[in-house]
């Protein structure tokens, strides 16, 4: 049923409770001073810890090692027992933290009682944990392209490091994905990981939020920072964090400890800072909104995390895992993809990145006839009339130039495209468009079009302007 583990001065005492406990079917460990409590604390965390108030020829009695124990142990239960017992004692230590009080001589029915209470009030806690850190937010990272497999290298170098991490990219690329899959590669991983929406702070509760409160009839109550002790803390949108939050927020990250409100006791936490944004810090900082002292604290390794259009490469994949996904989580059907969905997709303008993405195929697969695969029809901006059918609607522009710069600036768009479809591989784009790649070089080369490794390729304006001044 659990480890309890029985802290009194008294020799018969202790032994009592736990021949009661263990005909109960608990299994106990047993403590006659404040050292040996603390070193079987140390060594192994009981599920629940019953404590003497009064310890003769001990360095600390009851009060100051329940403080410890919830100082660093947080969701171990401690139950007070004293023959001493008076009301404010057993407010003390119901203030410090401690689950309930029993007077000796105690009945043993009403120990029993106590005792089941506090044992499943630690079950609960400690299920509750275990489900902030498994809460079914997947760690796998999806992709094959350049930049997707630059960026995952990245991660996997600051997995096994406590460094601090922050994670840039404009808003809907993954870089709560990527937090979780350094934490889920870490040897954090078995503890929490708790996510700081810094953009929804309330600045009138933001300290209670994040440091907790403790008071004499509520008790303790636990903030964000202390709920993540041992783990990681993920500040999402760091550049939302309030002004005047920053500044306590730094002094936590230089000492690891704080105090809660209300309280007087320091608390000590150990944690691996992660954080994200998706503005720009520097002009934040410029702007006096952003402490530089902080910037510096959490931007240790700086990881870009791409967007969508830097890894259109990845699209297919991306949208095939997210078909499935929407098949395991909700039963909507299982559809492939046609070329010409794959086709249009690489090609669209994705703002909301990877999000964006994930709710378009979720939105087809609700609003879809039939199992059959996915076409481009279903697709955004992709629905025409039947006397549009076969033809292609020009823009106003392309339509008032003559021919042959209509003819140019068409191709031109058409392989900036394809180019920017497949990642800037000039290999595969040749192979769609149906070139030969050498005259898709001399081609590209024609219409000012020059590849880059990051965005797949773009127009030479200068080179161009140049060339038609000359």
């Amino acid at each position: 049923m659990g480890d309890i583990l029985i802290v009194d001065d008294e020799r018969d005492i202790r032994e009592l409770i736990s021949d009661i406990l263990e005909d109960e079917g608990y299994s106990t460990r047993l403590a006659g001073n404040s050292d040996e409590a603390m070193n079987q604390v140390t060594s192994e965390e009981p599920a629940l810890l019953i404590l003497d108030i009064w310890l003769k020829d001990s360095n600390m009695d009851g009060i100051d090692i329940l403080k410890v124990v919830k100082r660093d142990h947080p969701d171990v239960p401690v139950v007070i027992i004293s023959g001493h017992g008076n009301i404010e004692i057993a407010v003390a230590a119901i203030k410090q933290g401690a689950y309930d009080f029993i007077e000796k001589p105690f009945n043993i029915d009403q120990l029993l009682v106590v005792i089941r209470r506090a044992m499943e009030t630690s079950r609960l806690r400690r299920e509750n944990q275990e489900l902030k850190r498994q809460d079914g937010k997947p760690t796998e990272m999806i992709g094959e392209s350049a930049s997707f497999r630059t960026m995952i290298g990245q991660l996997d170098k600051v997995t096994k490091s406590n460094g601090r991490v922050m994670l840039s990219g404009p808003a809907g690329v993954g870089k709560e994905m990527a937090a979780r899959y350094i934490h889920a590669n870490s040897n954090r991983s078995s503890a929490p990981f708790v996510v700081v929406s810094c953009a929804g702070m309330d600045p009138d509760r933001v300290e209670e939020m994040l440091f907790g409160r403790e008071s004499a009839d509520r008790g303790i109550d636990q903030g964000l920072l202390e709920q993540g002790n041992g783990g990681v803390i993920y500040f999402d949108e760091v550049a939302d964090m309030p002004l005047e939050t920053q500044s306590k927020i730094l002094r936590v990250l230089v000492d690891q400890k704080f105090q809660r409100v209300g309280g007087n006791d320091l608390v000590r936490v150990d944690l691996r800072v992660i954080s994200s944004t998706s503005r720009d810090l520097d002009a934040e900082i410029q702007a006096e909104t952003f402490r530089q002292e902080l910037y510096h604290r959490l931007n240790v390794v700086p990881i870009q995390v791409p967007s969508l259009e830097e890894r259109r490469e990845d699209i297919p994949l991306l949208a095939g895992y997210f078909i499935t996904e929407c098949n395991d989580a909700q039963g909507l059907p299982l559809r492939e993809l046609s070329e010409e969905a794959v086709a249009l997709m690489q090609t669209m303008v994705w703002p909301g990145n990877v999000r964006q993405l994930k709710n378009l195929i979720e939105r087809v697969l609700i609003l879809g006839d039939g199992n059959g695969p996915i076409e481009s029809k279903e697709l955004p901006g992709e629905g025409t009339s039947s006397e549009d059918e076969g033809r292609v609607v020009l823009s106003g522009a392309l339509a008032t130039l003559p021919l042959r710069e209509a003819r140019e600036a068409f191709e031109r768009e058409y392989l900036l495209t394809q180019i920017n479809r497949f990642g800037g591989n000039i290999s595969r784009t040749a192979n769609f468009v149906g070139m030969e790649r050498s005259a898709l070089h001399r081609k590209l080369k024609s219409l000012g079009v020059v590849t880059t490794n990051k965005a797949g390729a773009r127009v030479a304006q200068m080179e161009k302007q140049n060339s038609e001044e000359g």
